[in-house]
């Protein structure tokens, strides 16, 4: 094993050429894989830690953004598909959480593996095609969106405080809240066959507790909802207990218990 930080959508950090399971890492809207900066070192050591940035960010920065969802999606399965010849699991947080659960509908459309588990944090379930989403934060004033960044904990005071940082951070914010408001319209498909856990903050006013109630119906193996305390942004503060829970609920699918 080495260390690394890869150029390009996939950062490993402690790379493992024989993994026992490969964790992929979805980051929120605007944001890259630093989002998991020192989650790495939270899992086992046979275990093969991916970060994934999503294009025109972090590692991916040269890579022109993609504003549509079936191409974020298509890009991030191109992308992933030399990784997934292990057992796999996903983590999406926020935007994230969407992006891994279309990936996981697109595997199970085109007849693939799908992974061990996947795990959903702090954003909605897509709703049917009539419910129409609330108006897109993407169309916000600058001094709106700051504010709302703000009061979310989204992004650090220094880049909302500083007009150049901010020019170049807003396009892709806008960008991907655009995309996640497009993602609220889309139908949903028949219950996923792969266990999912949801996890949220309890004082969450970015994407609320009941918000996340739609979830089970989209997987025939609901695993629970665990909250934190904290708001959009709680696993900042809780980054063990959730690798701790992560680790167990994808050791728990490598291993079942055996049946009665």
């Amino acid at each position: 094993m080495r260390s690394t930080a890869s150029l390009g959508p996939v950062t490993r950090r402690r790379p493992v050429d024989d993994p026992t399971v490969r964790l992929f890492f979805f980051h929120h809207a605007g944001g890259s894989h630093l989002l998991y900066r020192g989650w790495t070192r939270l899992f086992p050591e046979d275990w093969d830690i991916c970060l994934l940035d999503a294009p025109g960010r972090g590692n991916a920065q040269a890579i022109p953004l993609i504003g549509d969802c079936a191409g974020l999606v298509v890009f991030f399965d191109e992308a992933l598909a030399p990784l997934l010849d292990r057992p796999f699991a996903f983590f999406g947080h926020s935007v994230g959480a969407r992006v891994a659960y279309a990936l996981t509908r697109r595997l199970e459309e085109t007849a693939r593996e799908l992974p061990l588990w996947l795990g959903v944090s702090s954003f909605r379930a897509p709703q049917p095609d009539s419910v129409g989403p609330p108006l897109s934060r993407s169309l916000r004033s600058d001094t709106a969106l700051r504010d709302w960044l703000r009061t979310t904990g989204g992004a650090p005071d220094r880049l909302l405080s500083d007009d150049s940082l901010w020019n170049a951070f807003a396009p892709v914010l806008r960008s991907d809240l655009g995309l996640a408001d497009t993602w609220d319209r889309e139908t949903p498909g028949t219950p996923l066959p792969v266990p999912l856990t949801v996890f949220g903050g309890s004082d969450d006013t970015v994407v609320t507790l009941n918000q996340l109630e739609n979830w089970p119906r989209l997987t025939d193996n609901f695993l629970g909802l665990h909250t934190y305390s904290g708001g959009h942004f709680y696993l900042n503060d809780h980054r063990e207990q959730l690798a701790g829970r992560i680790t167990r609920s994808v050791l728990t699918q490598l291993s079942p218990p055996p049946r009665a």
